[in-house]
């Protein structure tokens, strides 16, 4: 594994990993497509996202060395992948949706701050109170639904784990430049092992209904989980991973402004200060100081 030097973020890349996060914001409104079991449609939707990947780096010509990597890599990417997905959907199981994404959104925030921690940066004020500001819009665009309770305390912890280890995830690609974007197939591939391994433990399979059901998924398997996660780790390798962390806190305004295009959901006053804050912070965040 080869550290990232003190080299200036690429612009280039973090506009990939900037089209990770818009691939992320059709998640929700795929995923309502195909009612089915989480680690189950984890497992399917992975598997077809890791082949194409993995396609994608044969007709490249990276054969199986690209494979042969340390196993602190494997650790990390399939604990990054998997982790993160198995936490989050347990928090769901056991807090309301919307107490469990707004713990959850801790993630960019964390990755912010946690810039500190990589070679030749340090933490700035401006990233952070971007960040912040980002987090407040999702605040204000979901918080009105939340009503946390003692009772669902298991699931705000799991969700706020989630959080933490997809930041680590994040933050650890990018200490590993030296290792080829490539691997997240393998990565991708894993999870949906561990996901199928998971699914046959603890769900009932339910064969999905109809072709709009398939569609979905498949353009979950190719969009928001193959492409996009190829996406932030060359974002997070090569980008400005403080402006990235930003700029993730408009996946849940733009995904909600998907559903209520979809009629999946209702408009509201919310979603427009969500949209100012969350610029104005992605805007700070992409300053210097």
């Amino acid at each position: 594994m080869t550290p990232v030097t003190s080299r200036g973020p690429g612009g280039r890349e973090t506009l990939f990993g900037a089209g990770a996060i818009a691939l992320w914001s059709t998640l929700a409104l795929l995923t309502t497509l195909a009612e089915i079991p989480a680690l189950e449609k984890t497992a399917i939707t992975f598997a077809i996202g890791g082949l194409v990947l993995a396609a994608m780096n044969l007709v490249r010509g990276d054969g199986l060395s690209l494979y042969r990597q340390p196993w602190p890599v494997w650790a990390i990417g399939l604990g990054g992948m998997f982790g993160y997905h198995a936490l989050y959907f347990f928090a769901l199981g056991i807090a309301p949706p919307a107490e469990a994404s707004l713990v959850n959104y801790m993630w960019p925030l964390l990755i912010v701050v946690g810039t500190a921690f990589l070679p030749g940066e340090r933490l700035r004020p401006l990233p952070v109170l971007g960040a912040l500001m980002g987090l407040g819009g999702v605040v204000f665009l979901i918080g009105p639904r939340a009503q946390f309770s003692m009772d669902a305390m298991g699931g705000y912890v799991a969700a706020l784990a989630a959080a933490v280890t997809w930041a680590a995830y994040s933050l650890a690609s990018r200490r590993m430049a030296g290792v080829p974007s490539g691997i997240v197939a393998g990565f991708a591939l894993g999870t949906a092992l561990l996901a199928a391994i998971g699914h046959l433990l603890f769900e009932s399979f339910v064969w999905p209904e109809g072709g709009l059901a398939w569609a979905s998924l498949i353009a979950l398997g190719l969009g928001p989980v193959g492409a996009a996660f190829l996406l932030w780790d060359v974002g997070m390798k090569g980008g400005n991973p403080r402006l990235l962390g930003a700029l993730a806190y408009a996946t849940p305004l733009t995904s909600t402004i998907l559903l209520v295009l979809a009629g999946k959901a209702e408009a509201s006053a919310g979603i427009f200060v969500a949209c100012v804050a969350i610029t104005l912070g992605a805007i700070l965040a992409g300053r210097k100081g």
